[in-house]
């Protein structure tokens, strides 16, 4: 493998049968909609499932530790029982079928933790996009650091404008050995996975190579989950460097990627008065033309403010005044909603205002992260929730 490139085959591990219960959504989706998880595990009853081996963000607040240690538990049970294949040295063509009916393409393998890093300006081949909030990196540690394996809903992105990296893989696919083929659950559509042999992988790296070149190249973007990827790298330089630990599983995904749709995350806030919250955004209104616009969401309706830029971003400006206003006010929380309607429906309760603004565009995240370092924290999301990347792969990081 070419050294430059920190991505390598990995020993996957994947259940003999049963993966429609078996895969679910990430766990940081969902986080105000208690249902979801709820409506899930009824569905999926007592089959094996990844929802028993994560912990959903949702229920960061219910009883961690207990759920931590089932969590542990559960996966060594797992692994005594037998449930997996194991496919050594493997990566994963991937043919995601979205609820658009539109379909993402990418390659699961591993990376090198040692080329990543999450601080703001760094110049390692693996930057992160988006702002890392230290506070929440504790919880995911507690749950990867006694865990035998890990489930990934990483997704790094590449740059490859040309196209030559992971779609030509589309017009060989049939001549891989099909792993899994299955409808998603809660209208997540459906995915597609083929094992790449030896020669495919080799094309991957050469493809790759171009995108290495030059001083400090960003060759990985963090797509999606970059909380998990920093956990991963914390936990490996914490507990002596396990040479298991020292990779992670990922999807790659190309940012041309056609099917590949960003779309902004929203913000809602709790516990507040939301009239109080309308007048501080008006203190810092401007009606100027570099003035950004916010669409401010209550249960007494919407009214759109222009607010003084301080950020590149309106999501940028809008995040510094949120975070503020939550310092002088102990209980107000926020969260960080995919989809508008969503964001509308949550808002319109009494005790909370949502907010609306235009995102960012795609074409624009290498270039922003390779000028300005990471971008505010929960900035965009790739696609809308149920589009997220479901768990579903696994491989051993501790013996």
């Amino acid at each position: 493998m070419n050294q430059k490139i920190p991505l390598y085959p990995a020993d996957i591990l994947l259940p003999n049968d049963g993966f429609e219960a078996w895969s679910v959504i990430a766990c940081d989706q969902f986080t105000s909609q208690p249902e979801y998880w709820q409506s899930l595990a009824a569905s999926i009853g007592d089959a094996p499932s990844t929802l028993n081996l994560i912990l959903p963000e949702v229920y960061l607040e219910d009883h961690p530790e207990a759920r931590t240690e089932a969590i542990n538990q559960t996966m060594r049970a797992y692994l005594d029982a037998g449930i997996f294949n194991e496919y050594k040295n493997a990566m994963i063509y991937v043919e995601r079928t979205m609820k658009n009916g539109s379909i993402r393409r990418g390659i699961v393998a591993a990376v090198d933790l040692e080329a990543y890093d999450f601080t703001k300006g760094s110049s390692a081949p693996i930057r992160a996009t988006e702002g890392t909030v230290l506070e929440r990196i504790p919880p995911r540690v507690k749950i990867r650091e006694g865990a035998p394996l890990e489930l990934p809903h990483v997704m790094l992105l590449i740059d490859d404008e040309a196209k030559a990296v992971i779609e030509p893989l589309a017009d060989t696919a049939d001549t891989y050995p099909k792993l899994y083929d299955f409808t998603l659950s809660a209208g997540g559509g459906s995915i597609c996975g083929r094992l790449l042999d030896e020669s495919a992988q080799e094309c991957i790296m050469s493809a790759l190579a171009p995108l290495a070149e030059g001083e400090n190249p960003l060759v990985f973007a963090v797509g999606d989950g970059n909380h998990s990827l920093a956990t991963a790298k914390t936990c490996y330089e914490q507990n002596g460097k396990n040479p298991l630990s020292r990779y992670a599983l990922v999807e790659i995904v190309n940012i041309h990627d056609s099917a590949l749709e960003f779309e902004p995350i929203y913000r809602v806030l709790f516990n507040c008065d939301p009239t109080d919250v309308t007048a501080y955004l008006k203190a810092h209104a401007d009606d100027g033309e570099d003035s950004q616009k916010i669409t401010c969401i209550t249960a007494d309706g919407e009214q759109t403010i222009s607010l003084s830029r301080t950020s590149n971003l309106p999501v940028g400006t809008l995040q510094h005044l949120i975070d503020d206003y939550i310092k002088a006010h102990p209980g107000v929380t926020v969260d960080y909603i995919h989809g508008i309607d969503v964001t509308r429906t949550l808002a319109s309760e009494p005790g909370r205002i949502g907010f609306l603004f235009e995102g960012m565009k795609k074409t624009e995240l290498f270039e922003t992260v390779r000028c300005d370092g990471a971008l505010p924290r929960k900035t965009f999301s790739m696609g809308e929730a149920a589009d997220k990347r479901y768990y579903l792969e696994a491989r051993r990081i501790s013996e």
